[in-house]
């Protein structure tokens, strides 16, 4: 009879650790071997002596971290198993950002999954997420609460055109996630069939470069540093989401500012946050699965075990239970619920 993932998947302070690979998956900490699924910073830490990802997620750390990405990178496509101590590591497609990856743990007959950060709908910047059957899924819960109802990324994207035709006289300073969020925003508008130039804060040029390296087509970005005022006015600006408060948004003409997150859909603390901001147009456009998602990936995996890491653990586990599942809340720490990434 095959072990149970329990018996060799165990949870520590530094994050889920595979005993018979010897390595840790997104670990919190700096270890010898780390298995990332992703490039966003509570994921992907500097510091680790090995670390294996898909080459896109290893080209993001490298971007970010340069000689701190990991002495030793190994680049896994997805796809492509590999045997580490006897665990068959394969990974798939997650639908979060570029690179992103579930991570699938073979051992003995047994198999886990661990989707770190996902979502279900399209993106037009990164391979959509794959159900993999398994006895094990650790999933994420960011937004695992029935109030999060995501819209449809074209309506929330012709907000923005809207707003920009009926405000021909305003900058508009879109505040947007660096990795992940900004290229996704880019790519939505271009497929909405806005083809002017985008203007771009310089703390979003290397990652929209990387992207460009990876053959995800953005087409014309322009440095916003720089620009004069008449020549911003009426014009698209992405930017970092705290740049709306500091020196460098005086260069744009009355800018009227939006935010682009999941957290726009409810959340007091984040809505708070955003007026004071000085945010007009809230978008809600998350890099996360909503509840909905959360659902149906369950769903989509009847035979599996839930375990749940990363936001509202016990609304999902309490559904879960009630559909006559097997759940759990790892309660991992170490997982920042920044608002700007979602």
């Amino acid at each position: 009879m095959p072990p149970s993932p329990e018996t060799w998947l165990s949870v520590t302070k530094s994050g889920l650790y595979c005993e018979p690979g010897g390595f840790f998956i997104d670990p919190t900490g700096r270890q010898d071997r780390a298995v990332i699924t992703h490039g966003h910073g509570d994921h992907a830490r500097p510091g680790h002596a090995r670390v294996l990802a898909t080459p896109e997620t290893l080209a993001i750390m490298e971007v970010r971290y340069g000689d701190k990405a990991g002495r030793e990178r190994q680049p896994l496509g997805l796809d492509e198993p590999l045997d580490i101590g006897g665990v068959r590591v394969t990974l798939k497609p997650a639908g979060h950002v570029l690179g992103s990856a579930q991570v699938v743990l073979e051992y003995e007959g047994s198999r886990a999954v661990i989707s770190g950060d996902f979502k279900r709908r399209r993106d037009p910047t990164c391979p959509l997420y794959e159900p993999v059957d398994c006895d094990v899924f650790v999933t994420e819960a960011t937004f695992a609460l029935p109030v999060f109802r995501h819209p449809d990324d074209k309506g929330e994207i012709e907000k923005l055109l809207k707003s920009q035709r009926l405000n021909p006289d305003r900058a508009h300073l879109v505040g947007v996630y660096g990795l992940g969020k900004a290229q996704r925003v880019i790519r939505l508008l271009r497929e909405a069939g806005y083809d002017r130039p985008l203007y771009i804060h310089g703390a979003l040029e290397k990652l929209c470069a990387l992207y460009e390296s990876f053959g995800i087509d953005l087409g014309p970005l322009l440095p916003a540093t720089g620009a004069d005022k008449e020549t911003l006015r009426g014009e698209l600006v992405l930017a970092p989401p705290g740049s709306a408060n500091d020196r460098w948004s005086r260069r744009l003409p009355d800018p009227l500012v939006a935010f682009a997150s999941g957290w726009m859909m409810v959340r007091q603390r984040a809505r708070q946050r955003a007026r004071q901001r000085g945010v007009e147009l809230p978008l809600v456009l998350s890099d996360h699965a909503d509840w909905d998602e959360l659902i149906r990936t369950i769903d989509d995996l009847p035979s599996a075990e839930i375990w749940v890491t990363h936001g509202a653990e016990e609304a999902l586990v309490h559904h879960a239970t009630l559909k006559g599942r097997r759940a759990r809340a790892l309660s991992l720490v170490g997982r920042d619920d920044e608002e700007a990434q979602t």
